[in-house]
């Protein structure tokens, strides 16, 4: 059973969100402001946060920067409709999706299941069976969800590690940010492409030598991304 944090200061919508989701045999557990979520998810094991941005005595994307020190559970971020800086800074440091509220919760709960899904999921096919293989630079452990890089440990999100091991496995490949988004977030995202910017520029700051002139993670000038051969 996956355990959920759930972190909003509406104490009626925090009741809705825990109500709905123990339906969806989650294990839900709650916070209300910024500096009770800080210290739940040091103390706990959470297999995914739900973390409104507005929250009082720390704010979410202050939570967010914090908890990015020490783990990388993944983080959707609840926004305000329109607030679009706000959106993109929950990206910057660390979430891996935002919804805009109000939200659908038939919505939420799909962009629940797509990452849980690609965090929990367990390779067999791979060349060995500790579920590990080396593409050029890159050692990576599909089961323990690790990437090494010429032996040094990176630490990524479940969305970097998803749209690394994607470019990485399929070299060459030029992918649009639309097909980015249904890959590796998993749903339809109503053609914010934005966010696969920001994961990309996140991912060159930590593989690339130089992110200004990367030499792993291409851009195909008004196409996408691709990993270079």
């Amino acid at each position: 059973m996956s355990k959920l944090l759930i972190v909003d200061d509406e104490e009626i919508l925090l009741k809705g969100l825990k109500f709905n989701l123990m339906q969806q045999d989650y294990e839900v557990d709650t916070a209300i402001d910024g500096a009770e979520a800080y210290e739940k998810i040091i103390n706990n094991k959470y297999d995914l946060v739900l973390l409104d941005i507005m929250l009082p005595k720390m704010n979410g994307l202050e939570v967010c920067k914090k908890v990015r020190k020490t783990t990388m559970v993944p983080i959707i971020m609840l926004t305000a409709k329109g607030d679009d800086s706000s959106k993109i800074l929950g990206l910057e440091y660390g979430a891996d999706d935002y919804i805009t509220k109000p939200f659908n919760m038939l919505e939420l709960k799909a962009r629940i299941k797509a990452i849980l899904r690609r965090t929990t999921f367990n390779i067999s096919s791979e060349p060995n069976n500790s579920g590990e293989m080396t593409i050029d630079d890159f050692k990576i452990n599909m089961l323990g969800r690790k990437i090494l890089l010429k032996e040094t440990k990176i630490i990524l999100t479940a969305k970097e590690f998803d749209l690394l091991l994607l470019l990485l496995t399929n070299k060459g490949t030029v992918f649009s940010r639309e097909e980015l988004l249904e890959k590796i977030w998993g749903y339809e995202y109503f053609g914010d492409v934005r966010t696969v910017d920001v994961h990309v520029r996140r991912l060159r700051e930590k593989i690339e030598e130089n992110s200004s002139q990367p030499k792993y993670i291409l851009t195909k000038w008004g196409v996408g991304y691709y990993f270079a051969n």
